[in-house]
């Protein structure tokens, strides 16, 4: 299956494409960039994999942080927020929970949001914490959203 993704690593580079290969259990994928380039990629060195509608994106939309009521994509599930070294953060929803692996997948909380699904590199993260309504770290933020 192809997917379109938008790799970020830890030191700020962005790669934007379309992938077939990725694994989380394996060390790297490889992303076809929009201008025909092939980027072998080593997970390790991403913050996050980002698996998107559309490689655009909007750089001025600011993700919704709170789950819809009813929101089926949350039973057995729970919600999170994950900040990276960089300070950016994610809402999402995980099963398993704390994630145990050195790559774990997030779904974003926002049913709107331009990314699909998330695979965060746990190594990156320095705090994730709950991301229910009312907790200390819940509210509006940044988003890589195909940016």
């Amino acid at each position: 299956m192809i997917h379109k993704v938008v790799a970020h690593y830890v030191g700020g580079r962005v790669v934007k494409g379309v992938s077939h290969d990725i694994n989380p259990k394996r060390p790297f994928c490889h992303i076809r960039t929009e201008d025909g380039h092939n980027v072998s990629v080593k997970l390790k060195d991403l913050k996050a994999l980002f698996f998107v509608k559309d490689l655009k994106g909007d750089a001025k939309r600011e993700e919704s942080r709170m789950l819809e009521t009813r929101d089926p994509r949350a039973r057995g599930a729970r919600a999170i927020e994950v900040e990276f070294g960089d300070g950016e953060r994610v809402s999402g929803l995980i099963v398993g929970y704390p994630p145990r692996d050195p790559f774990f997948f997030v779904l974003p909380v926002d049913a709107r949001s331009n990314n699909v699904r998330i695979l965060v590199n746990h190594s990156a993260v320095t705090h994730m914490g709950d991301g229910r309504k009312g907790s200390p770290s819940a509210g509006k933020g940044s988003s890589s959203d195909g940016k």
